[in-house]
């Protein structure tokens, strides 16, 4: 159980409203540009709610049998996609979660699934292989068995598909199917994020480091010193900064000028417990945290990766998954209990500089 004090919405979170699932709730989204937001749970169950209201819209249980371990909504957020310890792949509509297609790959759990950022291919992570749907479920591409199991998988802006596993990332061209780059590096690589341009390449690894690569000049770098795994990455939407967990503090590394190697980073010092979810508004400088505490924290960055926190509520429990609404008005939070939080997120400019009481 968390250590801390439940407290309410402080500083720019606002009450918004709370729901639950049935389940410890492991993935969410936003749909329809903000009107639904959708929560898949461990059990397989997958719920709608209306984004302002809460409101439920439509309910599914049992939708993979053994549990569900991903979901990835469409970047128009008409359909999305979901998989699980079944080997199997569905493609469901927002509006009612009908099922529109499902893909059967074999006996495998399927634990990593993402969208190309125009939506036109969903890329699928089953043990050593990824595979390439198009929208309307047809195969378009499949890997070779890479040499361990698939960690994590992007995409860049060019739409090359990124992989991570023990030893490399590599980048594929899946429309003309060849190997566009292989970056190396004798290390288990837990989680991957490319910069917005596509050219830095930032790795979490089992041994506590993150590692970077510049593909344009082919220049690595590694940071060591955390004290667990960063499993969470996440960029601002300028590239400049990216921010990492590992502890219960939040390390931002600043990519301006000749950074981040020779640099301290920036720490934000907000939870109590390690950092369970990370993410970076969709606009501007502001990154949202969730930690194994149940406490969720929004902090304003400045360029060398220090900040201020803007805005701060409890979940109740650790949180899962945390999502911004499209227009950053919002923010969600989900948690190990099925509880389901939206707080509405209004910037006051003077708490920048003073932080929150």
């Amino acid at each position: 159980m968390p250590e801390i004090e439940p407290f309410s919405p402080r500083g720019m979170f606002h009450e918004g409203w709370t729901a639950e699932v049935n389940d410890y709730a492991i993935a969410c989204g936003w749909a329809l540009k903000g009107k639904q937001f959708i929560v898949g749970d461990v059990a397989g169950g997958l719920f709608s709610f209306e984004g302002d209201t809460g409101k439920i819209i439509w309910k599914k249980e049992n939708t993979h049998s053994g549990g569900l371990l991903a979901m990835a909504i469409h970047p128009e957020g008409e359909i999305f996609a979901t998989s699980g310890q079944d080997g199997n792949v569905q493609i469901c509509n927002c509006h009612e979660g009908k099922v529109i297609k499902t893909l059967d790959l074999g006996k495998g759990w399927v634990e990593h699934l993402k969208w190309s950022n125009d939506g036109l291919f969903l890329a699928i992570a089953s043990s050593k292989k990824v595979y390439v749907f198009n929208e309307i479920g047809e195969e378009k591409w499949i890997s070779e068995d890479h040499p361990s199991t698939v960690s994590a998988i992007t995409w860049s802006n060019k739409n090359e598909l990124a992989t991570a596993c023990y030893g490399r990332v590599t980048f594929f061209d899946i429309v003309n199917n060849k190997t566009n780059q292989k970056l190396e590096w004798q290390g288990s690589l837990v989680s991957m994020e490319l910069s917005p341009d596509g050219d830095i390449v930032a790795c979490g690894s089992q041994d506590n480091s993150v590692h970077f690569w510049r593909r344009s000049t082919g220049m690595d770098a590694e940071m060591t010193g955390y004290p667990g795994k960063p499993s969470h990455l996440s960029f601002d939407d300028s590239g400049k900064l990216l921010a990492t967990s590992g502890s219960e503090r939040i390390t931002v590394w600043s990519f301006i000028g000749n950074g981040p190697e020779g640099t301290m980073p920036g720490e934000l010092c907000h939870h109590t417990e390690p950092i369970s979810s990370l993410a970076f508004s969709n606009k501007g400088m502001l990154v949202a945290s969730g930690s194994r505490d149940g406490s969720v924290v929004a902090s304003f960055l400045k360029n060398d990766g220090n900040g201020d926190p803007v805005g701060a509520a409890f979940a109740g429990d650790l949180v899962g998954a945390i999502s911004w609404r499209p227009d950053d008005c919002a923010l969600a939070a989900v948690n190990a209990k099925g509880v389901v939080n939206v707080w509405k997120f209004k910037v006051r400019t003077n708490l920048f500089s003073k932080g929150f009481k």
